[in-house]
């Protein structure tokens, strides 16, 4: 391919990519890793975490009611640390739900707003080598997808995931909120599940057991 592209351009080998828009590219026996260690390490050390305790999670699986609703003092910080967590989500598929939750706040960031971002950055620091695995294998795509249930307090929304694969290896993911109520969770599933079919990926089959109010099953589509 490269004799063929020097045929029609002038190109100079540089060797093998090691470091792309601060994304670490290293060669492994089965493939490349993706990672971003360097600069979860400079975003730590720039939002003063560097001696802060590894928290297990990215967020709390329960919010309390009580919670600190008061204008953050420094929303520039907030959008700051928002959008650098948003560049390190390019390959941590386990912080994108958490970011777009954070995300949603950015115009007008609270003190909780604030607390669940210090937890994010708590994850992340014991989380700095995890990255995105490109390993050989077949081309078939794989889709999968879910949702919860009317999750945002305010709205009454719920959020919806999806993420693809080509063969053992995660290409594309995304968290958002659905742009209307769901009067069930099995609507929220079903809303969930056309996101995948919008991009082009028709529904074969899906898995699951009989969707609750509380529970809901994951769908899952092949190409």
């Amino acid at each position: 391919m490269l004799q063929h592209l020097r045929s029609a351009f002038h190109l100079k080998q540089l060797g093998g990519v090691s470091l792309f828009l601060g994304i670490q590219v290293i060669q492994t026996t089965n493939g490349y890793f993706l990672s971003q260690t360097h600069y979860a390490n400079d975003l730590i050390s720039h939002a003063g975490f560097s001696d802060c305790k590894p928290s297990n999670t990215p967020a709390l699986t329960k919010t309390s009611k009580l919670q600190d609703e008061k204008p953050f003092s420094d929303p520039q910080l907030f959008r700051k640390l928002a959008g650098s967590l948003q560049y390190l989500s390019i390959t941590r598929s386990d912080i994108a739900f958490t970011v777009n939750s954070i995300c949603q706040f950015m115009h007008q960031p609270r003190n909780c707003d604030f607390l669940a971002l210090k937890r994010l950055l708590r994850y992340v620091k014991g989380t700095t080598g995890f990255g995105l695995p490109i390993t050989k294998g077949s081309l078939r795509l794989h889709s999968y997808s879910d949702a919860d249930w009317a999750t945002d307090p305010i709205e009454r929304k719920s959020m919806s995931g999806y993420c693809r694969f080509l063969g053992p290896n995660l290409i594309s993911w995304s968290v958002k909120k659905q742009t209307t109520v769901a009067r069930s969770s099995t609507e929220a599933e079903y809303l969930s599940l056309s996101l995948i079919s919008d991009l082009g990926s028709p529904v074969d089959s899906s898995t699951g057991r009989q969707t609750t109010h509380t529970a809901a099953p994951s769908y899952y589509t092949s190409l």
